[in-house]
């Protein structure tokens, strides 16, 4: 994935997106991003500053034995699960206390980004795309740390710092997968056959009549296939497509 970092990303216009979506962007751009804000720069933060913490834990196991080692996909479904809670609760529900999170992501993320604008003009709209510099560290210091710290002391050391690169690792895949889902899907890592299969998934997302009911998990739909929130439409025919989507939006099940 840091192949990424090598895609064109230069500013282009927003003439080939729906009028509502080029207004509300204009806006956006003109509050909130600003003129200090460089996308590379919160890219490269993200990317190489999750690897650190990765890369300092994973320097503390030694000697694991097969039962620790298990760790790492326990962590991996627990932080599959948190996503997916995460994303159908409070960054779609206007829950007390976590209002904030409704607001970036219902109110602006999924305006900003809709199932027929997904990709971005330019590096300055990576900051509607990526989480902000503080969710790194909340990350480690909220979530990651006190649970290691406590995995440690019932469990081992290793179960502990295993569970660092695991929950960090799986921190930077969200981020690098979700980036990637709006890149121009003709360039070179947009055009990858796994991706495109994903960002289909997340395209149906970003459609309003569906972002409430379906298709929670950014990374991978384990969840989504477990809870009955996985909604792939058909690709063939449009009649077939808004009989699809009318039903989905209902919350019934998706049917062709």
């Amino acid at each position: 994935m840091v192949a990424i970092a090598r895609e064109r990303v230069e500013p282009t216009q927003d003439d080939d997106v729906p009028a509502e979506v080029r207004a509300f962007r204009a806006e956006y751009r003109a509050k909130e991003i600003g003129p200090r804000y460089r996308g590379w720069l919160h890219f490269a933060f993200t990317t190489f500053g999750s690897l650190s913490v990765i890369a300092f834990a994973a320097t503390r196991v030694h000697g694991a034995s097969l039962a620790e080692w298990a760790t790492v996909p326990l962590a991996f479904l627990f932080a599959n699960l948190a996503e997916y809670l995460a994303h159908k609760g409070p960054m779609h529900r206007p829950l007390a206390g976590m209002k904030i999170l409704f607001r970036r992501h219902t109110r602006q993320h999924h305006h900003f980004f809709t199932h027929d604008a997904m990709a971005y003009a330019s590096s300055r709209d990576f900051k509607m795309v990526l989480f902000p510099p503080f969710v790194v560290f909340f990350f480690l210091g909220v979530i990651a740390a006190p649970t290691a710290l406590l995995l440690g002391a019932l469990v081992s050391p290793n179960v502990g710092w295993l569970f660092v690169v695991t929950g960090m690792g799986y921190f930077l895949t969200y981020e690098w997968l979700h980036f990637a889902y709006h890149l121009d899907p003709s360039s070179a890592v947009g055009g990858h056959p796994l991706l495109r299969r994903l960002r289909a998934l997340h395209r149906t997302h970003h459609d309003k009549r569906l972002m409430g009911k379906w298709n929670f998990n950014i990374t991978f739909p384990i969840c989504d296939l477990l809870f009955g929130t996985w909604y792939a439409p058909p690709s063939t025919g449009r009649g077939a497509t808004a009989r699809s989507v009318e039903g989905a939006r209902r919350g019934g099940p998706p049917r062709p």
